[in-house]
């Protein structure tokens, strides 16, 4: 029997009544797709595998990998404050979704007492973890070699998913696009700055995302009033390092107007990288390209026309001149032409302006992958210091030492990064099976975010899930089923 909740009618309908019953429901039946991509691409061990876990093995409740899985697939599913876990610790799928062991043992529910603590056996973990275990996860990630571990595994990530349905071979060619990227917070979390070209308090880190794919390959937090450019070169070279030993076997670079300086593009051209990049537009260019802004005679075409025009530019600040090309554009509607320069270290003969122009262009795929992680993903990047001054009304018996938010903020977006990866995967497979187009947002609505109902029979679990979505998980799980990601070597 149900509770009868008769407070709750519908006036326009008074057949229409709500009732509870304790029956194992769960509009998160995604979680399930999430946690069976990560399995398949074997993310979680090689995780583990590199990270450092402080914690004393006798107190551990939940194992490492299901710290992660939780965090991932919280976020996956758009559950961005780690508050949520609490009210979803009872949720029946998540649970089966993240946990370790197999079976149904997962489901398995303790009588919780008033002030009487969980029992500490690992191999008996009660729901989700908690908010204050997840916090915890953040802080021990936060340190130097953990961040380069969550670095390593998204490029990691991103190369078997490419391998796997490219029957474990590498890419040819792979153009890296790397670009700032404004995250708005609303506090004094600490490193952010008002910047005044986005009118907010931000954080300003460097991302490297693959325009071709999709992925997401990298992120460096820096402070909210960071050049577009700092750090870029110590960003840049032992990423295509990585990428050319996992990904694919040449690398370029494409980045936008904020990040042509000498060192850097000396630093590229030493090693034989080459890269595209638009320029800004000075006294120099400007009379350099007035020749050539001059409308022909005639009628115009319904067509808008574009011009390309191949020049060498030496700026003051460069030790060389380099090869520009200058774009003159007809705009629907204007009378003046619009131009603009681009900056490249391939020659003539091994890319002509035309496609130059076309690579660049690219880079607005680019920006619609970074600007899907903001918009969907939303990654909250909200820790700040904040030191304990009572617990339960009484004095703390130990006083910790002030926590490294800025780490901690790093170590949520490269966790943001990986979960929309996951995501991505999805995404591609399940485009593949189906032949049309997937958003994220799209994704988590039609796929991941449904009702379903957990039903138990003996020692099996079946999940019933929406008609609606029956043909999508169909094809997608197809797809899965072939889709395993090799190991390293």
């Amino acid at each position: 029997m149900g509770e009868d909740l008769s407070q709750i009618r519908a006036k326009f309908n008074g057949s229409l009544r709500v009732e509870a019953r304790p029956e194992r429901l769960t509009g998160e039946a995604g979680g399930m797709i999430l946690r069976e991509v990560a399995e398949r691409l074997g993310l979680l061990p090689w995780m583990t595998e590199r990270l450092s876990d402080p914690r004393d093995p006798e107190l551990i409740t939940h194992p490492l990998s299901e710290l992660l899985a939780t965090t991932l697939v919280l976020m996956g599913l758009g559950w961005r404050d780690r508050d949520d876990a609490d009210s979803l610790r009872d949720d029946p799928l998540l649970r089966l979704s993240v946990s370790e062991r197999r079976g149904l043992s997962p489901l398995e529910t303790r009588p919780r007492q008033e002030g009487v603590p969980l029992s500490k056996n690992p191999e008996d973990p009660d729901g989700l973890a908690s908010q204050p275990t997840l916090s915890r996860l953040v802080r021990d990630l936060s340190t130097e070699p953990n961040r380069a571990v969550l670095r390593g595994a998204l490029v990691e990530t991103v190369a078997r998913r490419i391998k796997a349905g490219r029957d474990g071979h590498r890419m040819r060619y792979v153009t890296l696009d790397v670009d700032s990227l404004p995250i708005e917070v609303h506090g004094h979390q600490p490193g952010s700055a008002y910047n005044g070209h986005y009118h907010a308090r931000i954080y300003h880190p460097l991302m490297c995302s693959i325009a071709e794919t999709g992925d997401l390959l990298d992120a460096k937090l820096r402070p909210g009033n960071a050049h577009t450019a700092e750090g870029g070169l110590a960003f840049i070279l032992p990423l295509l390092d990585q990428v050319e030993a996992r990904l694919c076997q040449v690398a370029s670079v494409r980045f936008d107007a904020g990040f042509p300086e000498d060192q850097l593009l000396s630093a590229l051209e030493e090693r034989r990288r080459a890269y595209v990049a638009r320029i800004k537009n000075n006294p120099v260019l400007d009379r350099m390209a007035q020749p050539y802004l001059v409308r022909p005679v005639g009628r115009p075409p319904l067509e808008p026309r574009t011009w390309l025009y191949e020049m060498s530019y030496q700026a003051q600040s460069w030790s060389c001149a380099r090869r520009v090309v200058l774009v003159v554009q007809e705009r629907p509607g204007e009378l003046l032409l619009h131009h603009f320069w681009l900056l490249t270290s391939w020659t003539k003969e091994q890319m002509d302006a035309e496609a130059l122009l076309s690579l660049y262009r690219e880079r607005g795929t680019a920006e619609g992958h970074q600007g899907e992680l903001m918009s969907v993903l939303e990654p909250a990047l909200s820790s700040s210091p904040r030191t304990k001054r009572h617990y339960r009304g009484q004095p703390p018996k130990k006083v910790y030492p002030q926590a490294d938010s800025f780490a901690h903020n790093e170590v949520l977006l490269l966790l943001n990064m990986l979960a929309y990866n996951l995501l991505h995967a999805a995404r591609v497979l399940l485009a593949a099976g189906t032949g049309a187009g997937f958003s994220i947002k799209r994704l988590r609505e039609r796929v991941l975010r449904i009702p379903a109902r957990l039903l138990l029979h003996g020692r099996r679990a079946v999940l019933v899930i929406a008609q609606t979505a029956a043909a999508f998980w169909q094809c997608l799980w197809r797809r899965l089923m072939v889709f395993q990601a090799a190991p390293p070597g």
